[in-house]
């Protein structure tokens, strides 16, 4: 959990922080807004229904499509939607790469199929 939501804690700290500002400036240059749209995501990927908690290994799998902009052609209204296909899918396909990140580990191979999967499933949903 530590190496994939390392940057989480700084990422939400900026997003806060630039959310605030954005309020009284209308002209927003690209970093920002790239700044606004992950942390908008990251948020909708932290929320999880009251007194269902996420195992975590699942946390970590979404987490990790959050941290590394693997959602950012995601709509916001829509994140809900690819967490609960993102994570049906490695259900099914891809149980050794839940029990690796259940155990603490983190594999080379696992992270691609991460992104793999990610990528091909956010196209669907992309703008």
């Amino acid at each position: 959990m530590k190496k994939i939501a390392g940057t989480l804690k700084l990422d939400q700290a900026q997003y806060r922080e630039l959310e605030a500002f954005s309020k009284f400036g209308s002209d927003l240059d690209a970093a920002t807004k790239a700044v606004l749209d992950k942390g908008v995501r990251n948020v909708e990927i932290l929320k999880q229904p009251q007194y269902t908690p996420m195992p975590v290994e699942e946390q970590v799998a979404i987490i990790f499509c959050g941290t590394n902009g693997l959602i950012q052609k995601v709509p916001v209204d829509k994140v809900r939607n690819f967490e609960t296909e993102y994570l049906f899918y490695l259900r099914q396909n891809h149980r050794a790469l839940l029990d690796n990140l259940k155990a603490g580990k983190l594999l080379d191979e696992d992270i691609a199929t991460m992104r793999r999967v990610a990528a091909d499933l956010s196209g669907k949903y992309a703008k």
